[in-house]
């Protein structure tokens, strides 16, 4: 065996038991260590001193001047110091391997490494703060700490002088006409080389055989439209850091939905054929309604709505007016089954784990600001629910009038390390959501005129959470019970008190976004849930976990007084949280994604030519490997589905829920999950992972998990040697 695979075998050791039955989750660290000396050590370009070293990265155009500029130099000295002083040492392999292959700054040619992790985060703690030196070390021992994390986008960026933006991701509206066709393609391709995903709407796009000026049968439908943004997204990257991604919405009740699902067929003709475009339905609740009384849906032509209700589709509620347009013979309708329709949903999820869900009904009956707009997609990641409204062109595609189009600006807080943040909570809480705010305020998104007339109106952030599995598991509190519900309710419910307040507070600096008058907020009405009910902690675990932490619940008093705040200051963002997958992230900070459970105990990735890496959940170890054991497949998604529905009680916006079924589900199983989360008010449903397994001795793996299984056995058994 070659020094150069030491790291990979104490790594690949993690998975396996010692002669006492005992998992080998230190060798892990030791993954770590020899990973570092190994690879990344040998590899590092070293400076003198930090002033040689910030000389070099300005000079070579690393590193952003303007923002080094914006702080005292002895501050900056002082900094980077606290940070070389409080770093702490990864948690896991997998975290180490992910911010040197994806985060870390090399130079040019990619030979040597320029950042470690506490200067990447320096870099973050500066840019965040805009030149608040009190705020730029509070941000650092917060990120340090790994109480808060930028999203990828961010985290990336900050304080590059070649970058791209700072934002997760976008959505664009896409009109009936030429024009706004041509401006979402032209569009997403300058988003796309600026590193965000994309989503954009198509509901409002004529069906094909519709009329074109006049003369029938001429249109060609939304296929065409798919084929081109595909081809978009996969021409555009961010200086290949992150590849183009995007995902189009469609309306359940468009004419063309079923062919809108058949794009995303194995077998489908390569004509219609979409492969790395991302589908999303949007479905009201009279979909479920008709499925239920085993009726057929009528399909209703967006060319004909606009004619009728002079506005696009979505512009109209679909569940309200659906009596309306059966009576109306000016609206074409065609009809399927209703139950036919969620069949067909569920054998294309088994297939390639689209559509995504988007329950417009129960996102619109919560929207603050339905007076200016509804919601009417989300985006690549299903956890973002704002309003949008149309932008109108010329011919030369210039703007006749300004719609307002959507960006994420996302982060999140590792929800084990937060609860240790104690009476302090609320301050980490305020630090984010004014660090957020910088990013929604520095962003420069010129490009899209519509995405930067609604992120400079609105200034929405999305603060998400993860780890939640990780700090459950480590408290010993199964994921699939009351307690875990207990504590995920009274977690989200503190969450959102002091995120609103800390918007409240920062709108006396910056002002209320642009249409706060108009909100729900500004009469109090979206806060009645608190205003007229307290909230109670139900289990005495999470009461005596609360008070551990010294956690404190606001009372229905501080609602009343924080409502008052609200009316008379405003807020400086139209939406405060959403709770992203954090796919990236959580490897980044070793813990557990989002609200979802751990899929293993240890899980096993793909990571490009580095093969196979096992990543054993966080701070596992064989005390409580039990609580870890009932992974997602196991527990399946009726759990999963309770959680999102306790935490999105508080969240404004939605979350990304991922779905996971065994290889002995059926579309009925998966049909049910459906009714489940529509019935919970869950706001979304991102993925559906189906698993395919084969058995080896006495234990399960994925299919995919085999390839190397024996390789990586030889290697640990020569390493325990």
């Amino acid at each position: 065996m070659t020094q150069k695979k030491n790291y990979r075998s104490y790594n690949a050791l993690t998975r396996f038991k010692d002669d006492n039955g005992k998992y080998h989750f230190d060798a892990d660290k030791q993954a770590i260590s020899a990973y570092l000396e190994e690879e990344i050590y040998p590899n590092t370009l070293n400076f003198n001193s930090l002033k040689e070293k910030l000389d070099y990265l300005v000079r070579e155009n690393y590193y952003d001047s303007k923002l080094l500029e914006a702080y005292d130099l002895e501050f900056i000295s002082n900094i980077f110091a606290k940070a070389a002083r409080d770093k702490k040492p990864f948690q896991s392999f997998m975290g180490a391997l992910k911010f040197y292959n994806a985060y870390a700054l090399k130079t040019d040619d990619h030979e040597k490494i320029l950042e470690h992790f506490e200067d990447r985060v320096v870099m973050n703690a500066l840019f965040l703060a805009a030149g608040d030196e009190d705020l730029a070390m509070a941000l650092l021992d917060d990120m340090l700490n790994q109480r808060f994390q930028p999203a990828t986008p961010t985290f990336l960026n900050a304080g590059k002088a070649r970058r791209g933006e700072y934002i997760s991701c976008y959505l664009l509206r896409v009109e009936d006409n030429m024009e706004s066709i041509s401006r979402g393609i032209s569009t997403s391709l300058q988003l796309s080389k600026r590193g965000g995903g994309l989503a954009l709407a198509l509901t409002n796009l004529r069906e094909f055989g519709a009329p074109i000026k006049g003369i029938k049968n001429q249109a060609t439908g939304i296929v065409p439209v798919m084929k081109l943004l595909e081809d978009a997204f996969s021409y555009a990257n961010q200086l290949g850091q992150r590849q183009g991604a995007g995902a189009v919405y469609l309306h359940a009740h468009h004419p063309e939905v079923m062919t809108f699902l058949d794009t995303k067929r194995e077998n489908a003709d390569e004509k219609i054929r979409i492969k790395s475009l991302a589908l999303g339905l949007v479905i009201p609740d009279i979909t479920f309604e008709l499925a239920r009384e085993n009726k057929e849906m009528a399909l209703f032509s967006p060319y004909d709505i606009e004619r009728e209700y002079g506005k696009a589709m979505s512009d109209i509620s679909i569940s309200q007016e659906y009596d309306n347009l059966l009576a109306n013979p000016n609206v074409k309708k065609t009809f399927i089954s209703a139950r036919q329709f969620f069949q067909t949903v569920a054998e294309l999820q088994f297939e390639s784990g689209y559509p995504y869900m988007l329950f417009e009904d129960t996102v619109n009956n919560k929207n603050p600001h339905h007076r200016q707009g509804r919601i009417i997609m989300s985006n690549l990641c299903s956890e973002i629910a704002q309003f949008s409204t149309p932008s109108y062109f010329k011919e030369d595609l210039s703007f006749t009038e300004l719609g307002q189009d959507i960006s994420c600006n996302l982060g999140s807080l590792n929800i084990a390390k937060a609860m240790e943040a104690g009476k302090d909570f609320d301050k980490l809480v305020e630090h984010s959501v004014r660090a957020l705010d910088r990013v929604s305020r520095s962003s420069d998104l010129s490009c899209a005129p519509s995405v930067e007339y609604g992120n400079n109106a609105n200034h929405a952030i999305g603060l998400g959470a993860m780890n939640l599995h990780g700090f459950l598991a480590t408290h010993q509190i199964f994921y699939d019970s009351k307690e875990a519900l207990d504590f995920t309710d009274s977690f989200f419910y503190s969450l959102a008190y002091h995120a609103f307040k800390a918007s409240c507070q920062l709108a006396k600096s910056q002002g209320s976004f642009a249409g706060f008058a108009q909100s729900d907020y500004a009469d109090g009405s979206y806060f009645k849930k608190y205003t007229e009910a307290k909230h109670e902690v139900k289990t005495e675990k999470v009461k005596e976990l609360l008070a551990h932490y010294n956690f404190y619940l606001p009372s229905q008093e501080d609602w009343k007084q924080l409502v008052e705040m609200i009316r008379e200051n405003g807020l400086a963002n139209s939406h405060l949280l959403a709770v992203a997958p954090t796919g990236s992230i959580s490897y980044l900070s070793s813990c557990t994604p989002s609200l979802q459970p751990v899929v293993s105990p240890v899980e096993v990735r793909k990571e490009g030519s580095l093969g196979r890496v096992y990543v054993p959940a966080y701070n596992i170890d064989n005390d409580n490997y039990d609580y870890y054991l009932k992974g997602a497949y196991e527990l399946g998604p009726d759990p999963i589905i309770n959680i999102v529905a306790s935490a999105q009680k508080h969240v404004d916006q939605a979350i990304s829920m991922t779905l996971f079924m065994t290889e002995s589900a059926t579309t009925r199983d998966l049909n049910r999950a459906y009714i489940q989360a529509f019935k919970k008010k869950c706001a979304s449903i991102y993925y559906v992972r189906v698993r395919q397994e084969i058995l080896s001795g006495s234990e399960t793996y994925d299919q995919d998990e085999m390839l190397l299984y024996q390789e990586d056995l030889d290697s640990c058994q020569s390493c325990m040697i």
